[in-house]
């Protein structure tokens, strides 16, 4: 175990007082949109490993069992799979390290990637590395004094505009742009890190003033039951908003 000195931390990161907030989009077409506009691509070091790793396998069936030369091929193999791993691990570390040191706050969606794992896009999905990835910036963000922020999972970050806010119902995959029928502005889906930043209550306006996403009441609430060991806040006309529960 290694023992590090959190001043010394701190010192190597720029303050956070004067850096912006930030919202990331992840995706297997580019591994992160982030809310300012940036794309960062996926290098998927599995999928160019690929043509490598069938041939080392291939060779390890050939071999007979118990042999040394199997032992050999199967050595092979393990250090093959072993760089893809460190190459992705690298990957992570610099961007991660990139995004904690020029923001000050940091807001992602809590996917489900167990569950995306089993689908027919589970190779892409375990190639891409998110859990690690969040992993890595959740620690880094907690040890740099920094922000981190999870956008719970079924949060319409994806179907909402950017401009208005107006939920647009969900879209196919292959959508990628659509007019919002509420004020007619296009929408990209590389809008959808900033509905992140907003739902996370990161965004902020002209005057610096922080912009929190309006709390609402859950509704179907059983007799007596509102209003029953919730927190309220009030909002800047005096009204109480009802933190939603969930079940």
């Amino acid at each position: 175990m290694i023992e590090t000195d959190s001043g010394a931390d701190l010192a190597r990161m720029p303050k956070a007082d004067n850096l912006s907030s930030v919202g990331i989009d992840l995706g297997l077409t580019h591994f992160a949109v982030l809310s300012d506009g940036r794309v960062i691509d996926s290098p998927r070091f599995l999928r160019r490993a690929e043509k490598k790793l069938k041939k080392a396998q291939r060779e390890v069936s050939r071999k007979q069992k118990g042999s040394k030369n199997r032992e050999k091929a199967r050595l092979k193999v393990a250090r093959a799979h072993a760089q893809v791993a460190d190459a992705r691990r690298e990957f992570h570390h610099q961007l991660s390290t990139q995004l904690i040191r020029e923001s000050q706050a940091v807001a992602v969606e809590d996917l489900a990637v167990k569950a995306l794992a089993r689908t027919r896009l589970g190779k892409s999905v375990h190639d891409a590395g998110w859990a690690q990835f969040l992993a890595m910036l959740e620690y880094k963000a907690q040890r740099y004094a920094r922000v981190f922020v999870k956008v719970g999972r079924f949060e319409p970050t994806s179907q909402m505009c950017s401009v208005c806010g107006v939920k647009d119902g969900p879209k196919p995959l292959h959508v990628r742009t659509w007019t919002c029928t509420h004020c007619a502005r296009s929408t990209t889906a590389t809008t959808t890190p900033k509905n992140v930043k907003q739902a996370a209550g990161l965004a902020v306006t002209a005057c610096r003033a922080q912009v929190r996403p309006e709390l609402v009441p859950r509704s179907g609430t059983a007799p007596g039951e509102e209003g029953q060991n919730l927190p309220a806040s009030t909002g800047r006309a005096g009204q109480k908003r009802v933190v939603r529960l969930t079940t």
